[in-house]
């Protein structure tokens, strides 16, 4: 096992500024990279799947994907946190790869704090006191949203593009028309023709790669390496899980009763007080900047903000050592 002085040796082209360097622009994912067998764990409303890696016994690492992704997205990440003594556990999101409902009754909801108590049942399951949590885009606001309202179980965070609590009366209010054409898959997905496309095993697969190419331009990735993600998207309850996340953001799919508290005190914008590293990938058409002022205020613990240079929207994939380095460092912060 490397320790962590190795680990940082081996990292040590990692710049320790404020901007990092990402692999070249020419470089693609490993697409013999695996996890080895996964496992599987009833938590909560889900049969979970999830990846693991590293010494049982050691502190944990949550990593949490995004859309249209999955566990894949830290195949290169989780090694080198295994490597340097962390527990590392990437669960599948609910609708995602072999996460499955344990009850075919249960609302197929994705609103934000459905996700979120997820990964809360998930480390009860596996009796995890506390971990550091690590995300992007859905795994962002679900790791956001536990070191907001369950502050003693997260020991610290990493979230690429900040603060990403989904303010419901703010989603009503229309942006800049540049900033909407960005998100056009959102407005598609509130249609009946986009959970048509989603329901359709070849439109799905062309959609998501759609929308890799256009958030993360410099990246370089193979067929492999996409098929490797697409298998996760054949989940039965794939589609409807997009749609009802997309709608419910925008107000056109309704919420369930047991979250109401939930999303009453997510309203309020708690601040997040747990040592956090927010990372901006540069290139991410998402971010209307990369220097973090946006959301500054709402992360009121110890903290530092980074940029990843030439890194699109899939950031550990696309930059698996800064990411890596930024989780290691984040679990330092005082």
């Amino acid at each position: 096992m490397i320790d962590r002085r190795t680990f940082t040796k081996a990292t040590a082209a990692v710049s320790l500024g404020t901007t990092f360097n990402a692999p070249s622009a020419k470089a693609t994912s490993d697409p013999h990279a695996s996890f080895g067998e996964l496992k599987q764990v009833r938590a909560g409303l889900l049969d979970v799947g999830y990846a693991e890696a590293g010494p049982a016994h050691g502190p944990v690492v949550i990593c949490l994907h995004g859309w249209p992704y999955d566990i894949h997205s830290f195949v290169e990440v989780a090694p080198l946190l295994a490597a340097a003594g962390y527990r590392v556990i990437v669960p599948y999101l609910r609708g995602h790869g072999s996460t499955t409902f344990r009850a075919r009754s249960t609302v197929r909801n994705a609103q934000q704090s459905a996700i979120a108590l997820d990964i809360l049942a998930l480390m009860d399951a596996l009796r995890i006191p506390r971990a550091v949590l690590a995300g992007f885009d859905w795994g962002s606001r679900t790791a956001d949203i536990l070191a907001a309202l369950w502050p003693e179980r997260v020991k610290a965070l990493v979230s690429v593009s900040g603060y990403l609590v989904t303010n419901l009366p703010a989603q009503q209010h229309p942006l800049p028309p540049k900033a909407e054409h960005t998100w056009w898959y959102q407005y598609y997905f509130a249609t009946d023709r986009g959970r048509a496309a989603l329901q359709d095993p070849q439109y799905r697969r062309d959609l998501a790669r759609l929308v890799w190419d256009e958030v993360s331009p410099g990246w370089r990735y193979d067929e492999a390496t996409f098929a490797r993600t697409a298998a996760a998207f054949d989940n039965p309850d794939y589609a409807a899980i997009v749609v009802h996340n997309y709608r419910w953001r925008l107000g056109l799919a309704d919420s369930e009763r047991r979250y109401d508290r939930y999303e009453q005190l997510l309203a309020d914008r708690p601040p997040i007080t747990v040592p956090t590293i927010t990372l901006d990938p540069e290139l991410d058409p998402f971010l209307a900047s990369t220097d973090g002022t946006a959301y500054r205020k709402l992360f009121t613990g110890p903290y530092e903000h980074r940029v990843l240079a030439g890194t699109g929207h899939n950031a550990p994939q696309e930059a698996p050592t800064a990411f890596a380095r930024a989780v290691l460092d984040a679990d330092r912060l005082h």
